[in-house]
């Protein structure tokens, strides 16, 4: 399985204190992302500008992909390879070469490093880029997990086929479901795919699982009564969701992108306004009878 990240104790992931596997590769594009270094497929080389020191030690690159000029440092991105030989010499810390591969096993041993920590709503969270396109490592990985006895958590799309969604189902304890966006135009615009992203939900509810709603809240894009309206049916549709959860916008991504040499289509750079959260948070409770809360 190709990994971009594994997060130790973490606590935003999902009940308890979690290990996070972050799982390389996603179908969608996001316009607001902020995890871009997990959209591709294959590794790719990271590099931060602010911790290049201009030793030249890159410069080891089989490719010549590194150009200095002054005190000026540039990848030519058409001649990198992530071959991964720069990021091994760079004392900086400057380049890493994001994508590793990992066994299940590996994985799991990644996982006992937290398991004192887990106690009885910790675990395991696989999120990514998105889970299912890996999906026969999801799987092996999942069955391995519940063979261990460690509580499993999903963060998905929902941009998966219901034979998947159904195998997953029978190893996952919770799935964290993003709800993007509710209308067709508006997901085709920001995501790339007009795929009906809640359409796993009523396959969720008939397979018993459980569910928390999470709801990126994008300023000018979802930040509105529509949607929030449009969240609160969903909840009170499917028995499967459990709570709804928004997540604010944070710009923190940006400087992801320009890392791994791609462009930001959103660039507001200010998080959600605190007040506008508020605002949404108590709409939305006024809608439903489920928990909300947010992430932040």
């Amino acid at each position: 399985m190709l990994v971009f990240n594994i997060q130790h104790f973490s606590t935003h992931d999902g009940p308890g204190i979690r290990t996070v596997i972050f799982l390389k590769g996603c179908p969608l594009n996001c316009a607001w992302c902020h995890n871009p270094e997990g959209k591709g497929f294959a590794p790719e080389l990271s590099f931060d500008s602010a911790r290049c020191i201009g030793c030249g030690k890159c410069r080891v690159c089989p490719n010549g992909a590194h150009m200095f000029d002054g005190n000026s440092h540039r990848i030519d991105r058409t001649k990198c390879t992530a071959c991964g030989e720069c990021a091994k010499i760079c004392p900086a810390g400057a380049l890493e070469l994001v994508g590793k591969e990992y066994t299940v096993s590996e994985l799991l041993a990644e996982a006992a490093k937290d398991s004192v920590f887990y106690g009885n709503d910790g675990g395991v969270t696989i999120s990514g880029g998105e889970p299912f396109a890996q999906f026969d490592g999801l799987l092996e990985l999942l069955k391995a997990l519940r063979a261990a006895g460690i509580n499993t958590a999903v963060e998905t799309s929902g941009f998966t086929s219901p034979e998947k969604l159904t195998a997953a189902a029978e190893y996952t304890d919770l799935f964290l479901y993003d709800c993007k966006l509710t209308d067709e135009e508006l997901s085709r615009k920001y995501t790339g795919v007009g795929f009906a992203l809640s359409a796993g939900l009523p396959l969720l509810d008939k397979l018993g699982a459980r569910v928390v709603l999470r709801c990126p809240i994008i300023p000018g894009v979802n930040d509105d009564s529509r949607h929030i309206n449009e969240i609160a049916g969903l909840c009170e549709k499917h028995g499967c969701i459990t709570s709804a959860e928004l997540e604010p916008y944070h710009p923190l991504g940006l400087r992801k992108y320009a890392a791994v040499g791609r462009s930001a289509a959103y660039t507001y750079d200010k998080r959600l306004d605190e007040s506008r959260l508020s605002a949404l948070l108590d709409e939305l409770g006024k809608l439903t009878a489920k928990p909300v809360y947010t992430n932040n």
